[in-house]
């Protein structure tokens, strides 16, 4: 507690604001799109580590470049347990635009793979553009706006509200997860002590029976 401070009260309170403020934002998730270039053959894809109870929205764009005609490609997410969450097909040939949204229901790696689909390949070179958004990065502010008829700084409030939710959820993700590897650190140590007991024990045991069978073979043989 600061007492006799000659700080103004008025000053301390938007410093603290601020500082709060810069410090959400800078750890607040950044989402930028991603380029992949799709082989001929082959699949390519992209991935992210989420935990459960999560929104995650992504669109994507399929570009063909190059003189020749591009093949049709398909794509399909699935979800860390294999779980089938979006498959489209003949992509190119119907739009060149999808979208796929989900809640998990999982914790782990959710994949987004994309490949030519039937097998064929074009001669032209294909990229796929896809913004990847996940938690507060997916809201649509404007319409929260509407809703709730906010304006200025309460709707910035809001804003780093919902950043400060998202961090405090990814901080008790992570703390979960540093428990389940403590867990399964210590549970692996007290397997490896057991087997290096048992191994050890074996080992004083066959050695114990290969000085008792040459002692007895020695004297059976009266060499000693």
């Amino acid at each position: 507690m600061i007492k006799d401070s000659n700080v103004p009260k008025a000053m301390i309170f938007p410093s603290l604001f601020v500082i709060l403020l810069l410090c959400a934002l800078s750890s607040a998730p950044v989402c930028d799109a991603i380029w992949l270039n799709l082989p001929k053959t082959g699949t390519n894809y992209v991935s992210e580590e989420i935990h459960n109870n999560v929104v995650v929205l992504a669109d994507y764009v399929v570009v063909s470049m190059g003189e020749g005609q591009s093949a049709p490609i398909a794509v399909k997410v699935t979800s860390p347990f294999g779980n089938n969450l979006h498959h489209r097909e003949n992509v190119m040939k119907i739009v060149t635009y999808g979208r796929f949204a989900f809640t998990t229901e999982e914790s782990g790696n959710y994949l987004a793979c994309f490949w030519s689909d039937n097998g064929t390949a074009g001669s032209g070179k294909v990229v796929i553009n896809i913004d990847w958004k996940t938690g507060i990065a997916t809201k649509d502010w404007e319409a929260v706006a509407r809703k709730e008829k906010l304006q200025g700084v309460e709707l910035e409030l809001t804003k780093l509200e919902g950043a400060v939710e998202a961090i405090h959820e990814n901080l008790l993700y992570l703390k979960s997860r540093e428990a389940e590897m403590v867990s399964t650190s210590e549970t692996t140590n007290a397997k490896v002590a057991w087997f290096s007991f048992m191994s050890l024990g074996i080992c004083i045991l066959v050695s114990s029976l290969q000085v008792w069978y040459l002692k007895s073979f020695f004297q059976n043989k009266k060499l000693i």
